[in-house]
């Protein structure tokens, strides 16, 4: 391997592309296997310590119940939020890889900083003691601090690996059929592994200590770095071509400085030219949509410079940045349906856990399911539904019908299973209160958490459809500059549903007796109704954009060269 094909850290994309000088081609199959283990290690990393927060806060920490909650939704809304950070520094300064790279050492110092936490005294306050004078004490101003870095440290990590890698094992394919079954594989590795930490880890956590299973995790991001690593002289490396985002706000812009210039129509009075020099012939002629911003792009006197290059920047832009800017205009109506399909399911996450550990979670005489394990039914009906639809029912669909379902009907049954899911948890939720309010509140309720199952497993069906639909939607529509930030905006979606649910529950405590400390003296049931109304509204939403929505070519090529 010739000397240009080492990769460091913040410029291996500087120096590599499809096609690198040696002459080999990187990129396919080939890569898979170490895209994929990289995300198992570093995804079981990050759910060893995030899906059983809720149990640790309440245990090691002191935290009342639904402030532990509270504080879940918004750790969660972060991890989903920093993603389109990741995605920005991806598309704009560093590539994918050089992304990744960084991101999983911050990841992996978070995860240190939170074995220490747990292995040392003095950096948590003490357990609980109900017979003592001080029942529970509340962590000091330093344990919190300490807390709240080892948690931006991980949670920055997960925001730069978590989308990048799927957009970068998507980069490593040319036809979108093999592009959308490495993000089949993708989503099924990604909650696979989410069922092992929710389980293994989780057990190991309750029933060993939290520095053994935080420990773990090390591990696992350890090893899914070092594979990461091990597969840097096969990757297919896009070159980040500075910040596509400017280059939009560019459009807004010159459209506002030209809005009393003569429109037009005509190619030639539009540029073309692209920054690098050459000729940009994606966009030819001006669409007929939004027709205010193709003033951005119609040549004036004094806007080119003799040798064609553009001579004010915030006067002029090339065609297709107009259409790129008039893409994510056409899309934005449909992701914000993603937002408000995600609120009532991150309500439901929270709210499910305490609600297994208020229940009776023995399996047998000898074992107890975890409460924070209680979440492993989404993933374990994620999982076999994506196996179901990818290899049986797409498949039958596509001979029937004669071609794959487009996106957005697989994320149209997304939404009616979640919203259905939510009703499932209403009607769940009233059978428990009955009987804590016939036991006492402070009893342990005597009914299994397995009744928390069908719900949970319908919402994990119902993602099966509308998550890798959402990602592959996006992926496909959003303009070629846009690619990584395509995916991380499926991320930025769950991102501002947590933090919607946040703000839901927040209103809920506020005005109404529903959500208690003890919530066997609540209405949780009244909160699922809530959430069920919400999701039939936002189903009807949905309906009404992707009615209106019509795809730019690519979804339709991808279902036509789909073997």
């Amino acid at each position: 391997m010739g000397k240009e094909e080492g990769l460091s850290p913040g410029d291996g994309e500087a120096q590599l592309s499809s096609a690198p000088s040696d002459g080999k081609q990187r990129g396919g199959w080939i890569t898979f296997p170490f895209i994929t283990a990289s995300v198992a290690g570093l995804t079981l990393a990050s759910g060893g310590w995030m899906f059983n927060f809720i149990v640790f806060m309440i245990g090691e920490y002191n935290v009342k119940s639904v402030d532990a909650a509270q504080m879940w939704n918004v750790v969660n809304g972060c991890t989903a939020m920093f993603p389109i950070l990741g995605a920005i520094v991806a598309d704009s300064f560093l590539g994918s890889y050089s992304t990744v790279f960084i991101s999983s050492i911050f990841s992996l110092l978070g995860i240190i900083l939170l074995v220490l936490c747990t292995t040392i005294g003095s950096l948590r306050p003490p357990t609980c003691d109900p017979n003592g004078p001080n029942s529970c004490i509340t962590p000091s101003s330093l344990q919190l601090s300490i807390l709240y870095l080892a948690l931006t440290l991980a949670t920055i990590g997960v925001g730069g690996t978590r989308f990048t890698l799927g957009s970068m094992g998507a980069d490593q394919f040319d036809q979108p059929k093999h592009q959308w079954t490495f993000f089949n594989w993708y989503m099924f590795t990604t909650y696979t592994t989410t069922v092992i930490s929710t389980t293994a880890i989780t057990y190991v956590e309750d029933n060993v200590s939290w520095g053994w299973g935080f420990g773990i995790c090390v591990a696992a991001n350890v090893i899914g770095f070092v594979v990461f690593v091990a597969g840097s002289r096969f990757y297919r490396l896009v070159k980040p071509k500075g910040s596509p985002f400017t280059g939009l706000a560019r459009v807004v812009v010159a459209a506002v400085r030209k809005r009393n210039v003569v429109s037009s129509n005509k190619s030639e009075d539009s540029y073309h030219r692209a920054d690098d020099g050459g000729v940009n012939v994606v966009a030819t002629t001006p669409t007929g949509t939004f027709k205010f911003l193709n003033q951005a792009a119609l040549k004036t006197e004094g806007d080119v410079k003799p040798d064609g290059s553009i001579a004010k920047q915030w006067k002029l832009c090339t065609l297709q940045q107009v259409e790129d800017l008039k893409t994510l205009i056409r899309l934005s109506p449909l992701w914000s349906t993603g937002i408000l399909l995600s609120t009532p399911i991150a309500v439901q996450m929270s709210l499910s856990t305490l609600q297994a550990i208020t229940m009776d979670r023995h399996l047998g005489s000898h074992f107890k399911i975890p409460a924070g394990s209680i979440l492993v039914f989404i993933s374990v009906s994620t999982c076999l539904t994506l196996v179901f639809v990818d290899r049986f029912l797409y498949p039958m669909w596509r001979k029937i019908i004669g071609r794959f379902p487009p996106p957005l009907q697989r994320i149209g049954i997304g939404h009616a299973l979640c919203a259905l899911s939510m009703a499932v948890s209403a009607i769940v939720e009233s059978k428990r209160i009955k009987k804590a309010h016939n036991i006492g509140a402070n009893s342990v309720v005597p009914m299994s958490a397995l009744w928390l199952v069908p719900q949970l497993s319908l919402a994990g069906i119902g993602e099966a459809f509308h998550f890798p639909g959402n990602t592959a939607l996006f992926y496909q529509e959003f303009p070629a500059a846009l690619k990584s930030t395509a995916t991380a905006m499926v991320a930025m979606m769950i991102a501002l549903a947590f933090y919607l649910s946040t703000a839901v529950v927040g209103v809920v405590r506020r005005d109404t007796q529903w959500l208690p400390d003890n919530i066997n003296e609540g209405r949780m049931d009244k909160v699922y109704w809530v959430c069920f109304g919400l999701g039939g509204i936002n189903f009807v939403y949905f309906l009404v954009c992707a009615w209106f929505y019509k795809y730019q070519g690519l979804a339709e090529e991808a279902d036509d060269n789909k073997a």
